[in-house]
């Protein structure tokens, strides 16, 4: 699954790279712009929904504190009723005869204690049946208020009377039975109410009092018989029966409604236990969404439910959520096709700048792109330019570098005309003097072939230090038979850069400007020349080459610093290298920086520092490369042959 995700991810990566940028910013603008707007809206309308579903639980838990309000009330009712006729002393006693009552008392009570209780149900009209039943055989019925016992016990509540031990018990019921069985139906008996019941004590067990007010008066909202489509009140009694309005048709309108709210109430109880304050939970069915809320009426041992639909509210706002989504995703794709065609201006100059990069990569170097005005397209044109004239310049440096290579070759292959015969001759020579004994002979031709031989063997442009200085000590040799007072070499060059890697006949010119200009006016004098080579940076080696000669003044030192700078196609200016004339000289130190330049880079070459009279310092700096590795690891590695 991951590597199907994957391949996936990267097909549309893949896909999506290659569309144009117009097409890629563009699509990023819908991105930036749809995905954080649904994000919002959902956002929101979460926000109202979850206000919409505090406000409805706010609104109706007030609604069923008034209803719990009205039952209280109506429970102090019935129990101040019950209270009251039980206490009645006239019919304490009446309940408590041993015989058959007189019709003279019988008459005394009808217009005394039972006008009382009579009094009782007229002065609370809500109370429906205030009736009294007794197991005392000698009492005789007195409609419609008391009965004997045995009209009750069918009753399936009767059973726990004798458990009540003088408290109450509430009964919910459907329907409201004639207690004398008179007829069959009554248009009260589909009339729902609610029962107290309690034990009649005189000394003993006496009988039952039951008090019963229809539930529409109990609980007027539950059963006032105003149809809403939104909510509804239902009473659960101990036994987990509901009771409620079967005039309105919100229960019976949603499907299995009923059994849901009966299980939803069940797990409310259990996840809250017995609770004592209202509790609310959320639930669906069919789609539909509902808020339950409960709250207990601890007197009666049951819970009064307000159950409310939130599906047309929510059903609103979801249709405002979606109109609005709609809205921003047709806003946004106007404004995406016109920003398509702003990006088509403003990416003009870049499709143009793309075209002209596509002729430089044919072959058309001389390809250039003029793009008014500046920005980033413009600073980017810029610089293409800029590269196209650093690639024509590189490709006329390769050129030129080209032409000095054939021109080296032409040279070597001229200087290797007949150089088999020189060097034997050469060899000839030198047995000839050491068997004269002619030792300082001998080994001045050693070190003249030597360097015949560094010349004539040209198989490349760079060489080793190490053979750079063995072709400088021959110089030095050859050069010393011409002075009295030979030329001191000191060579101060740690071991591990000898084998760096050099232009050949870099050094040996510098070498050989100090040996012509260095001391023309005093050839007896010492002469030395050192040369110190040291690690500049990590990457760059710095060699220079000083001589005890007789300097140069300011002046002629800025001329021939000019000379160095000058280019190839720039007439050469003249320079006295001291005071033994002028010489047009110069040149060599130039090609050495020139050539020095054109193979590694114009960051390197040779600068001149002289004080007159004391010295003369050429200093050459080169890129730290090795020839054939080694070394202490910083330096490029580079076999050039």
């Amino acid at each position: 699954m991951m590597t199907r995700l994957r391949s996936l991810i990267q097909s549309f990566t893949y896909w999506f790279g290659r569309r144009s940028m117009q097409s890629r910013l563009v699509a990023a603008y819908i991105l930036i712009l749809l995905i954080p707007s649904i994000i919002v809206s959902n956002y929101f309308f979460k926000q109202i929904r979850d206000t919409y579903i505090s406000d409805a639980l706010n609104q109706n838990s007030f609604l069923l504190e008034i209803e719990k309000m009205n039952m209280l009330n109506q429970i102090e009712a019935i129990e101040m009723a019950a209270q009251l006729a039980i206490s009645d002393d006239g019919i304490k006693d009446y309940l408590r005869i041993n015989e058959e009552p007189e019709p003279a008392w019988l008459i005394d009570l009808a217009w005394g204690p039972f006008k009382d209780i009579q009094r009782i149900q007229t002065n609370n009209p809500n109370i429906t049946h205030l009736r009294l039943y007794t197991n005392n055989s000698n009492v005789t019925e007195m409609w419609p208020i008391i009965f004997q016992e045995k009209r009750i016990a069918s009753e399936p509540w009767f059973p726990k009377i004798k458990d009540l031990n003088g408290g109450e018990l509430w009964v919910f019921n459907y329907s409201d039975p004639d207690i004398l069985q008179r007829y069959a139906a009554d248009a009260s008996e589909e009339l729902p109410k609610v029962s107290l019941i309690r034990q009649v004590l005189s000394g003993s067990y006496r009988g039952v009092i039951q008090v019963d007010m229809l539930l529409k008066h109990f609980a007027p909202k539950t059963f006032a018989g105003i149809v809403d489509d939104s909510s509804q009140m239902v009473i659960v009694d101990q036994e987990g029966q509901l009771f409620m309005d079967r005039s309105q048709s919100f229960m019976t309108s949603h499907e299995g409604l009923r059994d849901e709210v009966a299980i939803q109430f069940a797990n409310l109880k259990q996840q809250a236990g017995d609770f004592e304050k209202t509790v609310h939970a959320r639930f669906s069915l069919n789609g539909s969404s509902f808020l339950l809320i409960a709250t207990p009426m601890e007197r009666l041992h049951a819970h009064v439910l307000n159950i409310v639909s939130l599906e047309g509210a929510l059903n609103n706002v979801s249709k405002a959520q979606g109109q609005i989504i709609a809205a921003n995703i047709v806003l946004i794709f106007l404004l995406s096709i016109i920003t398509y065609y702003l990006n088509s201006i403003i990416l003009k100059s870049l499709r143009r700048l793309t075209e002209t990069m596509k002729r430089v990569r044919k072959g058309e170097v001389t390809a250039t792109i003029a793009i008014q005005g500046g920005g980033e397209v413009g600073e980017l044109a810029h610089h293409f330019n800029k590269l196209i004239r650093t690639i024509n310049e590189l490709i006329a440096q390769g050129v030129r570098k080209q032409a000095v290579t054939k021109e080296a070759e032409l040279r070597t292959l001229h200087s290797q005309i007949d150089s088999h015969f020189l060097y034997n001759t050469l060899e000839n020579i030198k047995m000839l003097a050491e068997i004269e004994g002619q030792r300082t002979i001998s080994d001045a031709l050693t070190s003249l072939g030597g360097m015949m031989r560094y010349n004539f063997k040209w198989s490349g442009e760079y060489v080793k230090l190490k053979d750079e200085i063995r072709h400088i000590r021959n110089y030095i040799d050859v050069m010393n038979i011409r002075f009295d007072e030979p030329i001191r070499l000191e060579l101060n060059i740690p071991s591990e850069f000898m084998e760096l890697e050099v232009l050949k006949m870099s050094l040996q010119p510098i070498v050989e400007n100090a040996v012509k200009h260095a001391w023309p006016e005093f050839p007896d004098q010492e002469k030395r020349i050192k040369i110190d080579a040291i690690a500049w940076e990590e990457n760059r080696i710095t060699i220079n080459v000083t001589d005890n000669g007789i300097g140069m003044e300011p002046y002629r030192l800025g001329r021939l610093s000019e000379i160095l700078r000058t280019a190839d196609n720039e007439e050469l200016p003249s320079v006295d290298y001291g005071r033994g004339g002028v010489q047009a000289g110069g040149i060599g130190l130039r090609n050495v920086h020139q050539r020095i330049r054109l193979f590694y880079g114009n960051e390197y070459g040779i600068e001149v520092k002289s004080e007159e009279g004391e010295f003369t310092q050429v200093t050459m700096t080169f890129p730290k490369v090795l020839l054939t590795g080694g070394g202490s690891g910083h330096e490029k590695s580079d076999d050039r042959g």
